[in-house]
């Protein structure tokens, strides 16, 4: 049935009233309480929804109209009224106001100022519950193809600072224990597999949320002859949600999308706290420019890795907006309670926090510049060639490992009591632990030995390194 506004009944006079109840003043006789306005009004945070809320309105008008629900003279004004308020949303000329509560509201009132009662049909076949349903779905989805974006420049920055130096000579660590030789360049390329991983959470987060909720209305469909698939293709969804409770209820896409780039934070603060180290000048491994980094304001020689530490502590931000909201969800039945109006706040305010996390530590990866002389001066401390000779007695002389290590083991205490390294270790206290052991087994004791013998595939060897660089080059270009 296709309805006018020509012939529409008349609308209490506060519904007119752009100052009333104008979206559902006909229950009530009175305004609420100035409190009630304060805890219930959401236009401060939700206007963000604003280019969501006017393409879902857009795709509703247009397929109300093609199903016969509204006329084409309601539905050509009602198209005409949006792209004017996208006009002015764009000049930054649109008058948001409190009294509206929301987005929805905020757009449905300026809709009738500009077009006048054909603004009333746009509702039809609609609520809020399915509208906002699909506003923060579409942002939320938007957000996930940004922070794609800027991984994927992150990666790049780690690849391209991770080839010149694929041959770097730096220590590896295991409790922050000298461990074994690696290079610079393969440990960065650990934080692109990292962000790889991140990647593909949010695009498999995107693949689930991809379902429109448009048309579920309230929360049982709606009784009018509305294309559900129209609406949803339009605005790129896959399909429409199956379920209008589920449709109405769901929040699943925004946790997920918050797991997501709470796993991602973990990853940006590890990569910031070695920065942080590596800058020290206990390690000296590393330098930041002026760019990157704030002096003291008493200690006048002080060169601070700030943004890394910031990067460090925004993680914090992302789990909590994630907690935050996985309490509001955990225990409220179908469908839609007010309480799922504080979804918003802890996205946005998460979102935030990783766009400009990703872009400061891709920032901070292309300018900070590596002390290879610092690195490789390390990379043989701690006997970290010690499982080299355990590999050399086992792979020359056919020990056990557990003996190999044994004797390895003796010969780094014995090398601690001489105050040398194992390169430096004497050939005859290697025999009396061993009499089988060679001139030959310092060949393997250089950590240049050492990284070069890790060939196995994602191992350290230079030409593995070299491999994985390349391979991320093609998968990111």
């Amino acid at each position: 049935m296709t309805t006018d506004s020509s012939d529409a009944p008349k609308a209490p006079a506060a519904q007119n009233d752009p100052g009333g109840q104008a979206m559902w003043g006909g229950r009530f006789s009175d305004k609420p309480a100035e409190l009630m306005q304060a805890i219930n009004v959401s236009i401060g945070f939700d206007r963000r929804l604003a280019v969501q809320d006017l393409e879902g309105s857009r795709a509703h008008a247009a397929m109300l109209q093609k199903t016969g629900v509204i006329t084409s003279q309601d539905a050509e004004a009602i198209l005409n009224g949006l792209a004017d308020i996208g006009a002015e949303m764009a000049a930054g000329t649109f008058p948001f106001r409190e009294e509206f509560e929301d987005i929805h509201m905020n757009v449905e009132a300026r809709l009738r100022e500009l077009i006048g009662a054909a603004a009333g049909r746009l509702h039809t076949a609609r609520s809020r519950n399915d509208q906002v349903a699909l506003d923060f779905r579409m942002w939320v989805r938007d957000a996930c193809d940004r922070t794609g974006a800027q991984i994927r420049a992150l990666q790049k920055a780690l690849v391209a600072k991770a080839e010149p130096n694929a041959a770097a000579l730096m220590p590896g660590f295991t409790h922050l224990q000298p461990a074994q030789p690696v290079t610079f360049g393969h440990h960065l390329m650990a934080y692109v597999e990292m962000f790889g991983r991140d990647a593909s959470r949010f695009a498999d987060a995107r693949t689930r949320m991809n379902e429109s909720p448009l048309g579920a209305a309230a929360l049982a469909g709606s009784p009018f002859p509305i294309d559900r698939h129209m609406t949803a293709e339009a605005l790129g969804f896959d399909r429409p949600a199956a379920n209008s409770l589920d449709a109405v209820a769901d929040r699943d896409f925004a946790l997920e999308a918050l797991a997501a780039a709470t796993i991602t934070a973990i990853h940006l603060s590890r990569l910031a706290e070695e920065i942080v180290v590596w800058m020290t000048p206990q390690f000296g491994f590393i330098s930041l420019t002026d760019a990157f980094t704030t002096g003291s304001s008493i200690m006048p020689q002080k060169k601070n890795p700030d943004a890394a530490e910031l990067v460090r502590a925004k993680a914090g931000r992302m789990l909590g907006s994630f907690t935050q909201l996985a309490v509001v969800m955990k225990g409220l039945p179908l469908t839609y309670s007010k309480d799922m109006q504080e979804d918003k706040v802890p996205v946005f305010d998460a979102f935030d926090a990783l766009e400009l996390s990703l872009r400061a530590m891709a920032g901070m990866v292309a300018d900070l510049q590596p002390n290879i002389e610092n690195m490789a001066k390390a990379a043989g401390a701690g006997f970290s060639t010690a499982t080299d000779l355990a590999d050399w007695l086992v792979r020359e002389l056919g020990l056990p490992f557990r003996d190999a290590h044994h004797i390895t083991g003796a010969a780094v205490k014995r090398a601690e009591h001489l105050g040398t390294d194992l390169p430096g270790l004497p050939l005859a206290d290697l025999q009396a632990l061993e009499p089988r052991i060679g001139e030959g087994v310092y060949k393997v004791l250089t950590p240049q030995a050492s990284v070069a013998s890790r060939m196995s595939y994602g191992g350290t060897a230079p030409d593995q390194v070299r491999a994985q660089i390349q391979r991320w080059k093609e998968l990111l270009a």
